[in-house]
């Protein structure tokens, strides 16, 4: 979570997830493949912190299917190529928010290609103790 004064001021967990069969007849439908009913969710609150507590918080994927993990991986805030830091600057460079922003990195875990979620699947992403559950519809 980014204040007006491009400054972290916390973090949740967000789960924008892409429709894999409309990315993948063009990288540049990537817009496309993340406007979708029940595409992104956010939550289930907000922790407040700043820039340095953030720097190694550990993330986790698990994917639930008929009550048995079809997938899960695992990996941690200090794996991304960029800082919080950088890409909340890079995010307000040309673009005002006056109210703020959140910002969504992604997981850094994904799922082989020959993976597809199924109608009925419980996506869970933790991140730094809270955890956001989805179901598939």
């Amino acid at each position: 979570m980014i204040n007006a004064a491009c400054q972290i001021v916390g973090y949740t967990v967000g789960n924008d997830m892409s429709s894999r069969d409309i990315e993948g007849e063009n990288p540049l439908y990537l817009a496309q493949a993340k406007t979708y009913d029940g595409s992104a969710a956010v939550g289930p609150g907000i922790r407040l912190a700043g820039a340095g507590a953030l720097t190694d918080l550990a993330i986790s994927l698990e994917i639930e299917r008929d009550g048995a993990v079809a997938f899960a991986g695992s990996t941690a805030t200090s794996e991304m190529k960029r800082t919080f830091s950088d890409l909340a600057a890079y995010l307000m460079q040309e673009l005002a928010f006056p109210h703020g922003a959140l910002l969504m990195t992604g997981t850094g875990i994904i799922p082989p290609d020959e993976f597809t979620l199924h109608r009925g699947d419980l996506v869970r992403i933790t991140i730094g103790g809270m955890t956001l559950e989805n179901p598939v519809t």
